[in-house]
């Protein structure tokens, strides 16, 4: 890792970053994290980005240690200081650090770090050859919406998909795919856009709801509901969307 990064009030280089051992992050993945793409060197979506951020950090009862206007700031500043053209810009907030107790601690000082990184995605080359998509079982947590930054589930869901050669997951319940292991899920059939509704046992993507809303101004019809492994199968189209990728 290279680069500047922001710590806790800091601007420093990424080589310098350390956190506490005891940090809750680092103990119980008690934290919120999101993402940011960022184009031509500037912050895509930003808005919903913030909403979805400030949801899984009152969901968790985490309170952020910056305004939203210093926190944005912050995030310009990262970019501008990297002089990040296209990629992404990760913000993580844990609740700090404290004796390792399983309850929430009040008053702790929340730990807050962003960096970013460059990643092509306009031009990413994947989108020209398509990708391979595996099923996997998911067997994660019942509140998929809390965008938390305890991902082991995910993680191992990745690998038993790059094991079996594919670039992504369909992760599976009881007979339903709910979404990809990093990115949301879609099928087209019969010129229908179909992708699973929104609840608890997924993350509300917003490439998610930018998509549905081109799908409607363009007059395509969307149903959302749950699919299966059959459905991606007979499929005429199944495609994926995540932050800083395009549609794969």
């Amino acid at each position: 890792m290279n680069g500047i990064v922001y710590l806790n009030g800091e601007f420093i280089d990424a080589a310098a970053a350390k956190v506490s051992a005891f940090d809750r992050g680092f103990i119980f993945g008690d934290g919120i994290y999101e993402v940011v793409p960022v184009l031509n060197g500037r912050l895509v979506d930003r808005e919903d980005f913030w909403e979805r951020f400030e949801r899984s950090l009152a969901a968790i009862e985490l309170s952020l240690p910056l305004s939203k206007s210093d926190f944005g700031g912050v995030l310009e500043e990262v970019v501008w200081r990297n002089n990040l053209k296209e990629g992404g810009v990760y913000m993580q907030i844990t609740r700090g650090v404290a004796d390792r107790d399983f309850k929430f601690i009040k008053g702790l000082k929340p730990t807050c770090f962003v960096f970013c990184y460059e990643k092509d995605i306009v031009a990413n080359p994947d989108a020209a050859t398509g990708i391979e998509v595996v099923s996997v079982e998911d067997i994660r947590w019942k509140r998929r919406d809390i965008k938390s930054i305890s991902l082991l589930a995910q993680c191992y869901a990745k690998e038993q998909a790059v094991k079996a050669g594919a670039y992504e997951g369909f992760m599976v319940e009881n007979g339903f795919v709910t979404e990809a292991t990093s990115s949301s899920a879609f099928i087209i059939k019969d010129n229908v856009l179909i992708t699973k509704p929104l609840s608890n046992e997924i993350l509300p993507g917003i490439r998610r709801k930018v998509i549905l809303g081109f799908a409607e101004k363009a007059g395509l019809e969307i149903r959302q509901r749950p699919f299966t492994m059959q459905d991606v199968y007979d499929a005429d189209e199944v495609f994926i969307s995540a932050a800083t990728l395009p549609i794969l």
